[in-house]
């Protein structure tokens, strides 16, 4: 399994967002209840979300982009993709 950073840039406000923000946090729930989503959350300063997730490889990342409700409303503008590999910090004790 890999780990990704990814950070969505996005085209609208947050006001904008509240029209699907229901779709977007049951999508966000059932990812972390499969294991996929490790962390998300909004960048306070910017209009971007920056999310930790964890999947088999690129490809199925990108499944999981591709289903994401802000993406299908057309709510994104940009997306930012980085592999990383976690070495330190008690969010990783006990992860293999």
């Amino acid at each position: 399994m890999s780990v990704f950073v990814v950070e969505f840039e996005y085209n609208v406000d947050r006001a904008e967002r509240q029209r699907v923000h229901a779709d977007h946090a049951a999508y966000l729930k059932d990812l972390t209840e499969r294991g996929a989503l490790l962390a998300a959350g909004p960048l306070p300063a910017d209009n971007t979300g920056l999310l930790v997730y964890e999947a088999a490889d690129r490809a199925a990342l990108d499944a999981i982009l591709t289903e994401e409700p802000y993406a299908k409303a057309g709510f994104i503008a940009a997306t930012r993709v980085r592999e990383w590999s976690p070495g330190k910090g008690s969010w990783i004790v006990g992860r293999s």
